[in-house]
């Protein structure tokens, strides 16, 4: 499908570029440095998609979607970032942006984006989001975490069951609340239970309630927290580790909306969503015979895997600076950041406790920490250990010192940029500049 496309791009290079793509791809190109000149074309052009920056001076990406879509609904709006965050891409699925897409992309990932957007408008299908607010604080820039900040947006106002997988530490709960908060249940209650934290009889107990009697010490009637979440979202943590018996039962309230509590006669209606968490792989829970497949089943509605740190390197640094702040305001210290060579070291690390490990590395760090800026020595111990790097000859000028110790981190790195960019402590633009400098081309080092 071929359509009329207005790309809203500050940066020129990059601006040229997917407008040249696009329109080898046989579509009609507009393109637009700012919001407002963005604005002034749309009128004479009839643009069907518009795919622009989030970040432009004076008007930014949010209101220019805002204002594309009062002219004319039905046009698709792609929202492009290299700062991506779960609210900004609330906002922009809640505005009627059809994709929040980070940067960098592939661009024959765009052109598949595009042509879905003229599909869309074609159908008259524009995805939205009801009203409601998030205040969770999930934080990502990476291409992985996006596309859980726009499933988040899509699914919140839903009823739909949704699946949270991934490893511990990772922010399973964090997502779970945020669908929650970004949702029409905002105002109703918010239910955690750790289903591996109590054994059969009392989860069932906690889960489902029980009346008087039901069990020795049962003194009186109790409410279970399905009840406790109506009208709001209970959230199932560690779901892998619910026992069978409690699952079969789980199984009926999830099919019916109704619950049996301990002892009782006669079921009672609830009306909770339901959002479930899990580190555990449960395909492979179905086949040891450990979690019913019926119930994987009906759980698997709507999958987001929330992918560990260090599979997401261009994070780490927006996170460290987000958890520093954090645990320096709460322990009423100023602490103005890490050094570089600290920065350094924790892009290093492999987390194998993920964004958990990371904010208690932090909050450590920042009570030991004796200066202003949290070094390396003031890091633990098992992050430290790298060889120290050899002193550059003395004829050698900064800038190829400089040169020589970016190619060593991005050989390093194994041609990852965004891995070898947390490293040295600088984002994806400033590394590709930099690379742009040394005149290194994409068969160099660094991809």
């Amino acid at each position: 499908m071929r359509g009329r496309v207005l790309v809203v791009e500050d940066d020129a290079v990059a601006r040229r570029l997917l407008a040249e793509v696009l329109e080898k791809e046989g579509h009609a190109v507009r393109a637009a440095s700012s919001a407002e000149e963005a604005l002034a074309e749309a009128g004479g052009f009839r643009a069907e998609v518009v795919v622009t920056d989030l970040r432009l001076a004076e008007m930014d990406g949010l209101a220019l979607l805002r204002e594309v879509k009062a002219v004319d609904p039905t046009t698709q709006v792609i929202v492009m970032t290299a700062f991506g965050s779960l609210e900004t891409a609330v906002d922009a699925i809640r505005g009627g942006a059809f994709d929040y897409v980070s940067k960098p992309f592939r661009m024959e990932e765009m052109c598949a984006t595009v042509n879905r957007a003229l599909e869309a408008r074609a159908a008259e299908a524009q995805p939205s989001i009801e009203e409601g607010e998030t205040e969770t604080a999930v934080i990502g820039r990476s291409a992985a975490m996006t596309a859980v900040f726009t499933a988040v947006a899509r699914v919140a106002s839903l009823k739909t069951l949704v699946l949270i997988e991934g490893e511990t530490g990772t922010g399973k709960e964090l997502i779970a609340r945020a669908i929650h908060d970004a949702g029409s249940r905002a105002s109703g209650p918010y239910v955690v239970v750790n289903c591996a934290s109590l054994p059969e009889g009392l989860l069932e107990s906690e889960l489902f309630g029980h009346i008087r009697g039901a069990f020795t010490g049962a003194n009186t009637d109790r409410k279970g927290l399905f009840e406790a979440a109506t009208g709001g979202t209970i959230l199932l943590d560690e779901i892998g580790d619910m026992p069978l018996a409690v699952q079969a039962k789980l199984l009926r309230v999830l099919e019916s909306g109704e619950v049996r509590p301990v002892g009782a006669t006669a079921p009672r209606t609830v009306d909770a969503r339901v959002v479930a968490a899990t580190h555990r792989d449960l395909a492979r829970s179905v086949e040891e015979g450990s979690f019913r497949q019926d119930l994987y089943f009906r759980l698997n509605a709507v999958t987001i895997t929330v992918p560990p740190l260090r599979e997401r390197p261009e994070d780490l640094p927006a996170l460290s600076e987000h958890f520093l702040k954090r645990h320096a305001r709460n322990a009423g210290r100023t602490i103005r950041g890490l050094t570089q060579e600290a920065r350094a070291v924790l892009g290093r690390h492999a987390w194998p406790g993920n964004v958990r490990e990371l904010s208690h590395v932090l909050e450590r760090s920042v009570a030991l920490v004796k200066g202003p800026m949290i070094d390396v020595d003031d890091l633990p111990a098992h992050l430290r250990g790298a060889p120290a790097q050899s002193m550059a000859p003395a004829s050698q000028t900064l800038e190829e010192v400089e040169k020589a110790h970016v190619i060593a981190v991005l050989k390093s790195a194994g041609g990852n940029r965004g891995r070898a960019a947390a490293i040295l402590g600088i984002d994806r633009k400033t590394l590709y500049r930099k690379l742009l400098r040394y005149g290194l081309t994409a068969e160099e080092p660094g991809e």
